[in-house]
Parts: structure tokens; sequence; C-alpha cells
């Protein structure tokens, strides 16, 4: 059973950074990033879940265009571990970040999600 395990949220200031973690288990070290695509969505109350950044399993990266130029995503393979490096933050990043895997041409609701970590950006 795939679990994921976000961390790193918090509160933070307008301009401020932070790194969001997504601690994936269940399978076998060096081949769990070979067989899905990991994405970092997110979501405010009365909106739907928006993609924000994913790696495919080749290493191809997308952003959502509201973060490009402010937000990396990466991962360490020995670590089965995927990173959101958010910087520049702004008060619309505000948002519970979700980590979520899926194999590659699936929708995300078909794959497995963490239980979300609140990004808080204000002063």
């Amino acid at each position: 059973q795939v679990q994921l395990v976000e961390s790193g949220g918090g509160l933070v200031q307008p301009g401020g950074s932070l790194r969001l973690s997504c601690a994936a288990s269940g399978i076998a070290f060096s081949t769990f990033f070979s067989i899905y695509r990991m994405g970092w969505y997110r979501q405010v109350p009365g909106k739907q879940r928006e993609l924000v950044a994913d790696i495919s399993s080749g290493g191809y990266l997308n952003y959502a265009d509201d973060v490009k130029g402010r937000f990396t995503i990466s991962r360490d393979t020995p670590k089965n571990t995927v990173y959101l490096q958010m910087s520049s933050l702004k008060p619309e990043d505000t948002a519970v970040y979700y980590c979520n895997a899926r194999r590659p041409g699936n929708p995300p609701s078909s794959g497995y999600w963490g239980q979300g970590t609140q990004v808080t950006v204000s002063s």
C-alpha cells in the first residue's frame, strides 16, 4: 500500500520561503519514481484542487503559470521523497498543499494522496 506523508507547511510572511516534503512508502526504493508521476496540488475552501507542479518518471518538470519562477519541484530517489521549494510567497499561495502519486496517463484522482499540509502566507 502506497503512503504519502507531507510536511513542511506553516505560516510565512509575504516574500518568504518554505520547503514542503512528501515522503513515499510502500514500494521498493529506487523503483517508486520510475513508476509514478509525482505532483503537488493545492486547494482553498470552495475551490477545486489545482495542480501546482509535477515531475514525470523521466524527470520532466511541469509548473502552473502562477508559480513559474517561484516554485521548484525536485525529488530525492534514495529517500523516496519529493520536495516543493517555494519562494517569493504571496498571500494567494495560501492553501492546503497535497502530494499525489499517479501512474502516467491516469488522472490524479486515480492515484494516491497525502493528508495535506497547510501553508499560510500572511503578515
